[in-house]
């Protein structure tokens, strides 16, 4: 009776880092699943932006940059096109990534 307790012992013994591996991965995977989803990247407000940070986008450099700044406000960011300020195809990569946000004081 001995022998079978110390063999259930030992087996346990054994056994107890295996079951501590599985539960640490559980836990990973448990925070993973309930992680917070990360947040998209905030908008560029082609009325407010500097010229540097409109110069961060896809295909804005800093003629163009200095061009959106030069020909505010816009009423929308599709005006940038409408404008003739930049190209569709360069409207096209930044069009997620832009907002034209209007002003709450208008001035007339």
């Amino acid at each position: 009776m001995k022998r079978i307790i110390t063999a259930l012992m030992a087996a346990a013994l054994l056994a107890a880092p295996l079951y501590a591996l599985d539960d640490k991965q559980a836990k990973k995977d448990v925070a993973a699943a309930t992680k917070a989803p990360e947040k998209a990247p905030a908008l560029i407000d082609i009325n407010t932006a500097s010229a540097k940070q409109l110069a961060t986008l896809d295909g804005i450099g800093d003629a163009r940059s200095a061009a959106i700044v030069k020909h505010r406000p816009y009423k929308g960011k599709d005006e940038l096109v409408e404008k003739k300020i930049i190209p569709q195809d360069v409207y096209d990569k930044i069009k997620d990534k832009i907002i034209a946000k209007q002003s709450a004081d208008k001035k007339k």
